[in-house]
């Protein structure tokens, strides 16, 4: 088991190009769940009720736009 970032670098540095973008495209995934997980904490712990209430509050105010 790699215990280690350096370790995990060096075990990256000996992949194949295969491998590699095997290795890559999971990162991606598991990074992105993450990232979901960290957003749903937030939702839920309600850290995020000030940025919905002002960009509410703009809506209503007739200061967002549609692109």
């Amino acid at each position: 088991m790699m215990s280690s970032a350096k370790e995990i670098e060096e075990a990256v540095l000996g992949l194949s190009a295969a491998e590699l973008a095997a290795f890559r495209t999971w990162f991606a995934e598991f990074d992105a769940a993450l990232w979901d997980r960290r957003i749903e904490d937030d939702v839920a712990a309600g850290r995020l009720d000030a940025l919905a209430d002002e960009a509410l509050d703009d809506l209503r105010a007739g200061r967002c736009t549609e692109r």
